[in-house]
């Protein structure tokens, strides 16, 4: 048993001294880095699936050993844990030694101050009591204390003093800044929600088409989001209640097609005022790292880009109106992608089975500003990324585009089984401008609206956000404070002359860190106590006088 007492001491001694909290503190900024090489399930679980069907065995390895779940993984959570209780363990013990450190009085001063790198002596034309009070004055703002001659080594009196105790206060503000660093982020990972929600909105651009979908998003439900993600605490009954509106969406791009700067006008309205007319609603405008913060929640303007419109009419004259956003596959000219499917009117196919083989589905992409190239001029890039000529470049397919499976499918990306195994078959391959149409092989007309912007709105709540900030900011200030403040110390030896008319003064100095611009402190108290001439100001005077001589030189 004792034994095992003894082992229990040694680990917790291991574990708690500053050089296994360095090292946890490496091995954590280590074990992130898998976290922003690969793609995480927390932030989009699909590119984790295409990592895993792209890469085969090495993907599977990666994933038994938590790759993809980096920062809720096991070996994470518990380097995090031992960097918590190492830290604790290094600040408690040290915050009790420095305060026994500061109740301490300074050290009494050596036998031979001569020894010292910093070292002074003179004689004061001045009492011992005189002497002794100017240098309590000189010293006033230091740690001080007094030796009578039976208590000084040298048999005389002495006065230690001491400075730069902040410098370990600033050390342990560091250390201690770096544990709620880490308990606000750990805590604020429990208790977290975000949130992404896509809305069409009207644009300034003159080829945009008005928007009839709604503009409004409440939050209220998880259901409300295109994607939601949130702590372990949260189950979606803790969101703050609050709704807006979006009125429209700018884009300022630079002529080389630079983004200048991306903004939305919105009225918002908070708890019970959402019951209120719409028109008594706050206004705001959000832009890009100007989020609107509202009752602990944040709304950012995260991103944007296009959504088609298609109208389809069947050749009973029936029609279907569908506007539906699509990636953006180059970030620069927004060149996008995507896809719209069509169910077709109920009457025109009784039999279910043959109404599913007769659905629609339109893939291609989609170019703000439209610029033909290739061979034939039929290869469709975009030059610029705001919406001057917007134009498409699809395929229709006929058949079952998927709609009644009851499974979930992209929005993006039709289902390349379906079209391998035959159940969609490609019709048409055209290119359309706004307003253009193409008719199919049955006499249905497909035509091509035109297109209008959307903007994706990030609704974020993180509750320990500001002291994460205070945190970051209080771990700066130790640092600095650690790094300038420098500890040192004093000693001033006095012995009055037999006349009492004069005291001999010695000094000797010593610093207990770096003694960088330390000297200088040192000379100047020691000419106060010593009542030098400062050199520099001797320096100037006699240049000063030189000038006169020059300027006025006696007459002979």
């Amino acid at each position: 048993m004792q034994t095992i007492w003894i082992w229990i001491k040694r680990a917790w001694r291991w574990l708690t001294s500053m050089r296994t909290a360095l090292v946890l503190l490496f091995l954590l900024a280590l074990a992130a880095i898998p976290g922003a090489l690969l793609p995480q399930r927390s932030l989009n679980e699909t590119n984790v699936n295409e990592y895993l069907a792209n890469n085969g065995r090495v993907a599977e390895v990666y994933d038994k050993l938590q790759l993809f779940d980096v920062f809720s993984s096991t070996w994470f959570i518990a380097i995090y844990m031992l960097l918590m209780i190492s830290l604790v363990g290094c600040i408690l013990p040290r915050t009790v030694d420095h305060w026994r450190a500061y109740k301490t009085p300074p050290t009494r001063a050596p036998k031979n101050l001569g020894r010292l790198s910093l070292h002074t002596t003179g004689t004061v034309e001045r009492p011992f009591d005189e002497v002794v009070a100017t240098s309590k004055r000189q010293l006033r703002r230091w740690h001080m204390s007094e030796a009578t001659p039976e208590q000084d080594r040298a048999g005389t009196y002495s006065i230690a003093a001491e400075k730069g105790y902040a410098r370990e206060i600033a050390n342990l503000i560091f250390h201690i800044a770096i544990v709620a660093l880490l308990v606000c982020m750990a805590a604020g990972r429990m208790v977290y929600y975000e949130g992404q929600r896509i809305m069409v909105t009207n644009s300034q651009a003159e080829a945009a088409i008005p928007v009839e979908q709604s503009t409004e998003f409440c939050n209220t439900s998880t259901s409300n989001f295109d994607s939601f993600r949130a702590g372990p605490t949260i189950d979606g009954t803790e969101l703050t209640p609050f709704c807006f509106i979006s009125h429209n969406f700018f884009a300022d791009y630079l002529p080389n097609g630079q983004a200048e700067m991306f903004s939305s006008d919105i009225s918002y309205a908070v708890g019970d005022q959402i019951l209120d007319d719409p028109e008594t609603w706050q206004d705001y405008q959000v832009q890009v790292n100007h989020p609107l913060r509202v009752a602990g929640d944040r709304i950012y303007l995260q991103g944007h880009g296009f959504a088609p419109q298609f109208t389809v009419t069947w050749p009973n004259g029936e029609s279907r109106t569908q506007m539906l956003q699509w990636e953006p596959s180059d970030p620069t000219f927004f060149l996008s992608s995507g896809i719209m499917r069509f169910d077709p009117p109920a009457g025109m196919f009784p039999d279910l089975f043959e109404r599913r083989q007769n659905q629609l589905a339109i893939q291609g992409l989609f170019a703000p500003t439209a610029e033909w190239s290739g061979e034939n001029g039929e290869l469709l890039q975009s030059a610029f990324p705001a919406m001057n000529d917007p134009a498409v470049a699809v395929d229709v397919y006929r058949g079952d585009a998927g709609l009644d499976t009851g499974s979930a499918q992209s929005i993006w990306e039709l289902d390349p089984g379906l079209i391998h195994s035959g159940q969609l078959q490609r019709v048409e391959r055209v290119n359309l401008q706004k307003g253009e149409s193409v008719t199919l092989d049955d006499g249905s007309v497909i035509t091509f609206d035109g297109a209008a912007e959307f903007a994706n709105y990030q609704i974020s709540h993180d509750p320990f956000q500001v002291w994460v900030l205070i945190s970051a900011l209080a771990m700066l200030a130790g640092l600095v404070g650690s790094l300038l403040i420098k500890r040192r110390r004093i000693w001033v030896r006095l012995t009055p002359s037999a006349d009492g008319a004069s005291t001999v003064v010695e000094m000797g100095g010593l610093a207990r860190t770096d003694r960088a611009g330390w000297g200088d402190e040192f000379d100047r108290i020691a000419r106060e106590i010593l009542e030098r001439e400062d050199p520099d100001e001797v320096e100037e005077d006699s240049l000063v006088d030189d000038d006169i001589i020059a300027v006025n030189p006696p007459k002979v």
